[in-house]
């Protein structure tokens, strides 16, 4: 027992009033009150690396289908990311997935970003879309994706397929894909089959 001006303080009452007195100091590691600890941000099961120590690449995906259907090969599907970059002015020159996508449209010139800028490429309307994909895509799977920046360089990044559902309803699906003369693209959603059971 610890004797305070009001009484006697339970040990107990006195430790938990020293972790709460140290809660705000470990969660905020930077300290004032706009520290990102302080921030709300939504969750994102999206893929991040960082090229070339300047360029960070934050909570990238692809928006895929409604559970319980897929996006069919021919169909389009948006990509949505953030980018921030510390370095020099970069350009994000092209995206490529390779065995997933026909193409991927990005928008006229590519993607510039200014040194300490960070850029929102979250939508609702996806800017970066995989075009004519060459398989069906549902929500669970990943896209091989190739990213290359004109002064950072490649990165290459596994990105998960998101289905459009709970927070993600509130995205815009992809435009339909551009006639080719190669592929006959297909727009309309496809429901996933059932697994059969095996019978004994």
């Amino acid at each position: 027992m610890i004797r305070s001006s009001r009484g006697v303080l339970p040990l107990r009452g006195l430790a938990a009033t020293a972790v709460a007195a140290l809660i705000p100091a470990i969660a905020g590691c930077e300290a004032g009150f706009n520290a990102p600890t302080q921030q709300w941000h939504q969750p994102t099961p999206g893929a991040s690396a960082v090229v070339h120590h300047t360029m960070r690449i934050n909570n990238m995906f692809v928006l895929g289908p409604t559970p319980g259907f897929v996006l069919p090969a021919g169909a389009s599907a948006g990509v949505f990311l953030a980018l921030n970059n510390s370095g020099a002015p970069d350009r994000l020159i092209s995206i490529t997935a390779p065995g997933f996508a026909a193409s991927v449209q990005v928008p006229a010139g590519g993607i510039s970003i200014g040194r300490q800028q960070s850029l929102l490429l979250t939508g609702p309307a996806p800017q970066v879309v995989l075009q004519h994909l060459v398989r069906a895509l549902h929500g669970g799977q990943w896209v091989l994706v190739h990213m290359d920046f004109q002064s950072a360089g490649p990165v290459t990044l596994h990105v998960p397929v998101v289905p459009r559902a709970n927070y993600y309803t509130s995205y815009s699906p992809a435009p339909r894909p551009t006639p080719s003369l190669f592929l006959t693209p297909t727009a309309s959603l496809v429901p996933v089959a059932p697994t059969p059971t095996p019978t004994a």
